[in-house]
């Protein structure tokens, strides 16, 4: 059986606090989750540049994980395709008990060895994908099994965990430990651990994005533009890029549907 270790909380006695203390208290645990995470960049690094390599050579990056962490994995990867305009596949985000968990627990799921591999089995992986577990304390089940599996059939494995020398970091080739501390609520990994693993997943995916070509300068001029407010922003987009009028920079983005194509447009003609 694996064992989980629980550090205690640095506050007693939550229930006796005023409103005010709660929130204090938690912003002031909050305020140390960026310094955990500065910590791991040297460990994240060779992640996001083996994932680039990988992708290059038509790979894709599965996170695995179960509860908090797999819902992240999920939102990081559902959040690709309309920033960077990349297809669905590139990324996609498997959690423990699937899509029904993505909202509702799924008792004992995450405690299946097997099911991670099965899952990722559904989508034909291959030697160029890359498979990143996501687990706060760094003893799931579910991801220890898929990254064991994806191991041994030759793919490359991470993983995203908040606690040191766990069974899941022993697991991946590329592990990166964001150490957090203890929660605020004695357990509740949803809470700093939460937002570690959700910042490191901001820097993984849109650092391997950046380096794949999906930014131009500081611009998003691939991602999807499925609403008025994006339409707007890709116009001053071309605005800012080109010098164009705002009336030549919506007739271009009209007529292309991308701002990538038509600023080049734009300058091919100008």
């Amino acid at each position: 059986m694996i064992r989980v270790t629980e550090k205690e909380s640095n506050y007693q006695d939550l229930d006796k606090m005023s409103v005010e203390e709660l929130l204090t208290n938690i912003n002031n645990e909050d305020k140390t989750v960026p310094n955990a995470v500065e910590q791991a960049i040297p460990q994240l690094a060779p992640l996001v540049k083996v994932t680039v390599e990988k992708m290059k050579k038509g790979g894709r990056l599965f996170y695995i994980g179960a509860g908090t962490s797999g819902r992240l994995g999920i939102l990081d990867a559902s959040e690709c395709p309309p920033t960077f305009g990349v297809p669905f596949d590139w990324v996609i985000g498997l959690i423990a008990g699937g899509d029904v968990a993505i909202r509702k627990a799924v008792e004992f799921a995450e405690d299946d060895m097997e099911q991670a591999w099965k899952d990722l089995e559904e989508f034909g992986v291959h030697e160029n994908d890359v498979i990143v577990g996501i687990a706060a304390s760094g003893t799931t089940p579910y991801v220890i099994g898929g990254l064991r599996a994806a191991n041994a059939n030759g793919l490359v494995t991470g993983c995203i965990v908040c606690n040191g020398g766990s069974p899941i970091a022993a697991e991946a080739q590329y592990p990166v430990e964001v150490v957090v501390g203890p929660e605020f609520v004695t357990g509740s990994t949803r809470m700093k651990s939460g937002t570690a693993q959700k910042l490191v997943l901001n820097m993984l995916s849109t650092s391997v994005m950046i380096q794949l070509g999906r930014v131009q300068g500081n611009k998003m001029v691939d991602m999807q533009l499925s609403n008025i407010k994006l339409v707007a922003r890709g116009v001053r987009m071309i605005m800012d890029e080109t010098g164009a009028p705002e009336e030549i920079a919506t007739t271009l983005l009209e007529e292309f549907g991308n701002v990538r194509k038509a600023i080049e447009s734009y300058r091919a003609k100008y």
